[in-house]
This record gives structure tokens, sequence and C-alpha cells, in this order.
């Protein structure tokens, strides 16, 4: 998980992120983010809706899966707020390279620095 600091807290900051932003799609995921004059340090939140999975169970655990791909990059990258929409439950069975190689382009698009490593 990641520190509480690279969080989103409240729901007017994350509605913000989604009404005024810039997206990306790949096979599993649509990334939404902005720059952020407010904080010094990236924020990072992951979205997974009932129509991917009912099991709270199952959705967690993709959470759980991409924070953890994430947590790596956030130290070195620049204030940007990130939201990362989850629309494939096939993101549930792929394995972590998988995930990583779908995800980490577009995070690099949204200006987070991916040259760490995601292991």
């Amino acid at each position: 998980m990641i520190s509480q600091r690279y969080r989103f807290h409240g729901h007017n900051s994350l509605r913000h992120v989604m009404s005024n932003n810039q997206i990306t799609h790949s096979k599993f995921f649509a990334v939404r983010w902005m720059t952020n004059e407010h904080h010094h340090y990236p924020r990072v939140s992951v979205v997974v809706s009932k129509k991917v999975f009912k099991s709270a169970v199952k959705r967690n655990r993709i959470r759980r899966r991409i924070y953890e791909i994430v947590r790596h990059l956030l130290p070195d990258s620049p204030p940007v707020d990130v939201v990362i929409s989850v629309y494939s439950a096939e993101a549930l069975t792929a394995t972590h390279d998988e995930l990583a190689i779908q995800l980490l382009p577009l995070l690099h698009q949204a200006g987070l620095k991916t040259h760490a490593t995601h292991k």
C-alpha cells in the first residue's frame, strides 16, 4: 500500500481530477492526470468500479496490486494528481509483469518517473 501522504483526501479532490484532466488508455486502464501546484508531491488513486467486479475482495486485490507497482515511482516524481481507473476484469488474473507493462507507459505520460524498478 502507498503512504498516506500520496493518497487523495476527500471526494472533492478526486472529483476535481476526474473533471479537469488529461486522459490516456490501455487494455486494462484509463489514467487521468493533472498537475498540482498546491502540493509538493504526487497523489495517486486507483478506482475499480462494481461493474468490473461485484466482490469487494476482488476489487481490493486489483487495487493493492496496482498500488504496489506505483509505490516505487512516487518518491522521485513531480507533483501530479493521478487517477487510475480499472475497467477490465482481466486485471485480476494478469501477472504482475503484464500489469506493469500496461501501466508504466501510461504513468510515464502522466509525468511520473518510471525509471525505477517495479518489483
